[in-house]
């Protein structure tokens, strides 16, 4: 089966054929680096890790440009704010961008270009668009007019006529169209600024990806990608910009993830519901992130929520156990020369499933990188698994063994099963501790009253007890060897 994904520009499923044999140039707007990076955040840089990561496992020789916006109205307004430089700003938070990107497993893009590291080629590009009759200066300002670009509004499929009856722009008669954009922008006091033919000032937030695309993409790209609130203007002014210029098709395949609700509301400081990864991770193991954000196709919108989380979290830490079981039996034997010489019809059956799983994996995510049901035969190759983890006969190792490298070759394109299961395990064992409201001594103490009122056979205070800790998440365990107790 073909690689298949869903273009917005034409809005179906298309097979994903590059421009050059083998190879792919992929670009995804980056963070405009002013403040932390929020869920919203979490959920474009991992769908678009995980389509590099298996662009990359599919053999493709990708090249992935993700950017820094490190000049902008809301950097500047932050570091006036704080009676400090730009620079300073927009260095700080990209190192903070780099802490969370690195707690949430991402793969480092192969060119990361800052705004303000590619002032000369926006400079270039705006003098292109000038000279071919796209954009026109006025008092150091330069606008796109997007009047002279028949195709504008194809991304998002809307006229001119629509854009202007529904436009909220800043009313400045100095512009042709209401709908023109700023490519350049005169200096402002107080403002960080640059030479340029039309005096003092610094880029529009739009044209630095045009420039830096295709500085290092080349004026086709294979895919470009972001949030669906990035599909207009700011795409869709990339296309003017791009195309206006260079006469050729920007962008193959344009890709875009869905928003992240939080309870079912719009994410908003106003409504005191946005939340940061620093704040999550805090909460929950990265990984839980992103099984999280990956359990749903890319394109459908996302309601982060502290049910879905706990979902998230039990999925994960079970799939763990499966994992530490399997591992647990496998490094006491030795690998069989003949991997399903002597198994049960049974194990002869999840040993098969085991097989085949990668084909299966692959066809879910050649369907538009659908990672939900990539993840739904996860569930399924566990549960066969476990089934033979129950009862575990001779000949299992050879089984368990198949199973455990479908789920490394699966987990490293999803970013997920990259700790050891033990470690996992234990960092969650010791979290849920930490949010309890009983120390261990105190549910030690009261296992040994436990035990004594089981001993008396008073039989109704041995129950309070173990309801007591029960509904504090506590799950008592009685086994050969005592009682043991574990969190829910």
């Amino acid at each position: 089966m073909s690689l298949r994904v869903y273009n917005t520009m034409t809005k179906k499923k298309e097979e994903l054929v590059p421009l050059k044999k083998g190879r792919i140039g992929m670009y995804a707007c980056g963070v405009t680096v002013y403040d932390l990076c929020h869920i919203g955040h979490a959920r474009s840089a991992v769908v678009f890790d995980v389509i590099y990561r298996y662009l990359k496992h599919k053999g493709y020789d990708v090249t992935y440009v993700r950017n820094f916006t490190d000049v902008d109205d809301k950097i500047i307004k932050r570091a006036q704010e704080e009676g400090v430089g730009t620079e300073e700003i927009a260095a700080r938070y990209i190192e903070e961008f780099y802490t969370d990107m690195g707690a949430l497993g991402l793969l480092a893009p192969t060119v990361e270009p800052k705004a303000t590291e590619h002032i000369p080629e926006m400079v270039a590009l705006v003098q292109q668009l000038i000279e071919k009759g796209h954009a026109y200066e006025v008092d150091g300002d330069v606008y796109y007019a997007v009047e002279s670009f028949p195709g504008y509004g194809k991304l998002s499929k809307r006229s001119l006529d629509e854009m202007q009856a529904g436009a909220r722009v800043e009313v400045d008669e100095r512009k042709r169209n209401p709908l023109d954009f700023a490519l350049w922008k005169a200096t402002k006091p107080g403002e960080p600024s640059w030479q340029s033919p039309w005096g003092e000032g610094r880029p529009g937030w739009h044209i630095e990806c045009s420039a830096m695309s295709q500085k290092y993409l080349g004026d086709t790209l294979d895919i470009h990608g972001g949030g669906k609130d990035l599909i207009f203007p700011h795409h869709e002014n990339e296309i003017a910009q791009a195309e206006g210029a260079t006469g050729r098709p920007f962008v193959r395949f344009w890709l875009h993830n869905g928003f992240v609700n939080i309870e079912k509301e719009k994410m908003s400081k106003s409504l005191g519901n946005f939340l940061t990864i620093k704040e999550i991770v805090k909460s929950y193991h990265p990984e839980v992130v992103r099984l999280f954000l990956l359990s749903r196709h890319y394109r459908s919108p996302v309601d982060f929520s502290t049910q879905g989380m706990e979902e998230a979290r039990r999925n994960l830490e079970r799939f763990y156990k499966t994992l530490a079981g399997i591992d647990e039996i496998i490094v006491q034997t030795k690998e069989s020369d003949s991997a399903s010489e002597g198994l049960s019809p049974e194990e002869m059956a999840v040993y098969r499933r085991a097989e085949e799983f990668s084909t299966h994996f692959e066809e879910a995510m050649d369907d538009d990188f659908n990672t939900a049901v990539a993840i739904a035969h996860f569930f399924e190759l566990s549960h066969d698994l476990n089934r033979i983890l129950q009862d575990p006969s001779p000949h299992a190792p050879q089984v368990l063994r198949k199973g455990r490298e479908a789920f490394a070759l699966a987990g490293k394109v999803l970013g997920i099963f990259q700790e050891d299961p033990q470690d996992f395990l234990e960092v969650e064992r010791q979290r849920k501790i930490e949010q309890l409201t009983l120390t261990p001594k105190e549910i030690e103490k009261l296992i040994k009253e436990r035990n004594e009122a089981r001993k008396n056979k008073n039989w109704a205070r041995a129950d309070e007890i173990r309801n007591h800790l029960a509904s504090q998440g506590i799950v008592l365990e009685d086994g050969p060897q005592g009682t043991t107790w574990r969190v829910e």
